[in-house]
């Protein structure tokens, strides 16, 4: 974003800010309790929805265990498994193409014309 764009950007959020009445220390005061929300947050499903385990369940975890799933799939990992650097196995034996000419046929390369 090129700095007069920003600079606009700026200049509008604050006229609507005076507008509103609303602070900056209002604004980081919000963004602190959403970032308290999310840290408190042990699930969370694809659309962002939140929920910390405590209390009645929220609609969208009742409709997605009531559909089948598992609520640990929606359970936020706290600490990733360190990477090793190992590349995963790979069994080729399920492999579709294994022994067909798709396999076997090294691609040609292109030529200019």
């Amino acid at each position: 974003m090129d700095e007069r764009k920003r600079e606009s950007i700026v200049a509008y959020l604050r006229r609507r800010m005076a507008e509103f009445g609303i602070k900056a220390d209002d604004i980081a005061a919000s963004i602190a309790a959403d970032q308290e929300r999310q840290r408190a947050a042990r699930y969370r499903d694809a659309f962002g929805h939140t929920w910390d385990g405590k209390g009645s369940a929220p609609q969208w975890v009742v409709q997605a265990t009531s559909a089948g799933q598992s609520l640990e799939h929606f359970a936020i990992n706290r600490s990733p498994e360190p990477d090793s650097g190992k590349r995963p196995h790979v069994d080729w034996r399920d492999d579709p193409f294994a022994g067909t000419r798709l396999a076997t046929i090294k691609a040609e390369p292109l030529r200019a014309a």
